[in-house]
């Protein structure tokens, strides 16, 4: 869909469409500029396009991964970690995956809907243990916006009073499933804090968006629009305003700037025709993804900024960071043979573990919070793993049917998401030789997890096990050993990568200022994951949210004020 524009010079360009895009696109037309949106998919609505109600059964891999859907045929996110014709590389002793959404809305389609704000250690945490380094601004700049965020998107939850969990403007909770409230007892038993989950999955109807009817497909995409994705709760109502010029498939390969080094627009690539074309602004939001709004940076080179646009400081790609995360699943004997019952619910988990210990006491610095999941979801290819796992099943007829039944729904698990700290050898630059299919300079990975990381999953996988234990159940695997990492995950396989054009105090080591303003290019703006001084152990996508419309904001105040 595209809207004519009123003049050739757009008040802002912005660079995707997903959390950061989305948000920038709404506060940006609701406050009167002339924006156009850049997103290098196509055009994408859950509300016109998911297939929300189709039954694993009836699809023609019964639900299995595709190249373009790891997380099944059906998930609502085109993209994944292997594009082709976009690769990217990793250097010699590095692991690295890096996951693209190539649609309108970026990964707002896929994500897990965990919508936890930072807390005041979050953005102080060197002051609190001298490690990193301090955010330049601290939680009560951002709190207005994570209220402004839950009132507008909505989120589900409790006030619980934890201070470095801050609460929000929740709607209620859902009730703890069957299996859900085995995992309460048990982490009440052990000391381990657990309380109902932050989703922003609507439980009451709210700006004319559905409540959600429970049907726990909300990775497919919601038709009802009880979740939250960008396209239906950010990108539709600015395209309202008539303010919104969208541009799908297109490719950004640079920011454009003038003889007094400010922005002019970007050039972009048309993927239909493989022309290049470009938009021409008096403003640039980058809001690509943490790490594609810097290769757009390092490939935005001129006399002026040898080095790659707002990159005098040599930062653009360093701070590179994902969330930790590693995984335990069992057997759990009290809930087989169970009595057939309705267990739905949202898409994700109804209860969850933020972080509950003092790390003063540990040997690792930051903290992690934990993910539930098991229950009586609809079951798809490879479901329960295998049913060689449980104890004495397998088979063939009669039997193997019986030992499904009696072990469907009696596995529980955990996934730990924690905080990473940056180190110097993790980070991201131009591949010297190796280009797209457009001829664009790829990126390339260099990856370290440090003993902070490895101690931290260690002290997951413990705790997982502990609570399977304690739950009368058996793992069904033994626990990993140092010289595998315990299990650790692969530095973007969780999708929390941030970082590579962080906000700072100075611009000697910094890309942008507290405003997500690049130092070096006053009309140049990052909207994104990038902007992330260090990573926290929440999902990042509300504080992108909260950070994207504060940004936004700024921005409008400078045009108005004639400094843009």
């Amino acid at each position: 869909m595209q809207i004519q524009p009123r003049s050739n010079v757009y008040d802002v360009c912005v660079v995707g469409s997903g959390a950061g895009g989305g948000m920038a696109a709404y506060a940006l037309t609701q406050a009167g500029a002339r924006v156009v949106m850049l997103e290098a998919g196509a055009e994408w609505y859950a509300s016109k396009n998911s297939q929300m109600l189709l039954p694993a059964y009836a699809a023609p891999r019964r639900g299995a991964s595709t190249r373009r859907r790891p997380f099944g045929e059906f998930d609502a996110c085109d993209g994944g970690w292997d594009i082709e014709g976009e690769p990217f590389t990793i250097a010699e002793g590095s692991k690295f995956m890096w996951w693209r959404g190539r649609m309108l809305g970026g990964r707002t389609n896929h994500w897990g809907r965990i919508s936890l704000r930072f807390g005041p250690d979050d953005f102080k945490g060197k002051s609190k243990d001298g490690l990193s380094a301090d955010w330049p601004i601290a939680y009560e700049d951002v709190a207005p916006y994570y209220d402004r965020v839950d009132e507008l998107i909505g989120v589900f939850g409790s006030a619980e009073g934890l201070r470095n969990h801050p609460d929000g403007k929740f709607l209620p909770p859902p009730a703890p499933r069957c299996y859900e409230l085995l995992v309460k007892k048990a982490s009440d038993r052990l000391g381990v804090t657990c309380i109902p989950s932050r989703l922003s999955i609507l439980t009451k109807s709210i700006h004319g968006r559905a409540a959600c009817h429970y049907c726990g497909q909300c990775n497919r995409g919601c038709s009802v629009r009880a979740n939250f994705s960008s396209p239906d709760v950010l990108i539709a109502p600015a395209l309202r305003t008539g303010n919104l010029r969208l541009v799908t498939n297109a490719m950004a390969r640079e920011v454009t700037v003038g003889a007094d080094g400010l922005a002019t627009g970007v050039s972009y690539v048309n993927k239909l025709t493989g022309e290049d074309e470009h938009v021409r602004a008096r403003v640039v939001v980058l809001a690509a993804s943490a790490c594609e709004s810097a290769r757009i940076l390092l490939n935005s080179k001129s006399s002026r900024f040898p080095q790659g646009l707002a990159n005098s400081s040599g930062r653009v790609g360093k701070g590179l960071t994902d969330t930790t995360g590693t995984d335990v699943g069992g057997f759990i004997p009290a809930l087989a043979d169970h009595v057939p019952h309705n267990e739905d619910g949202v898409g994700g988990m109804h209860v969850y573990m933020p972080w509950w210990l003092d790390n003063r006491k540990l040997d690792f610095p930051r903290g992690y919070h934990v993910e539930v999941w098991g229950g009586l979801s609809a079951p798809q290819y490879g479901a329960m793993g295998g049913i060689h796992r449980f104890p004495g099943g397998g088979g063939y007829g009669a039997q193997l049917k019986a030992d499904y039944r009696k072990f469907y729904g009696a596995t529980v698990g955990f996934s730990g998401r924690g905080e990473m700290l940056p180190n110097e050898d993790s980070y991201c630059e131009l591949d010297p030789t190796v280009v797209d299919m457009w001829g664009i300079p790829v990126l390339r990975f260099h990856w370290q997890w440090t003993d902070h990381e490895y101690n931290q999953v260690r002290h997951m996988q413990e705790t997982f096990r502990a609570l399977i234990q304690e739950m009368g159940g058996t793992v069904f695997s033994a626990q990993p050993t140092k010289e595998r990492g315990y299990g650790i995950s692969t530095g973007g396989q969780i999708i929390h990568e941030v970082g590579c054009t962080q906000m700072g105090h100075d611009a000697s080591s910094s890309v942008l200022n507290a405003n997500c303003q690049a130092w070096d290019c006053r009309n140049l703006f990052v909207a994104d994951g990038g902007p992330f001084t260090t990573q926290a152990d929440k999902n990042p996508t509300w504080t992108i949210l909260a950070l994207a419309w504060r940004t936004a904001d700024y921005i409008t105040a400078q045009r108005k004020a004639g400094a843009l």
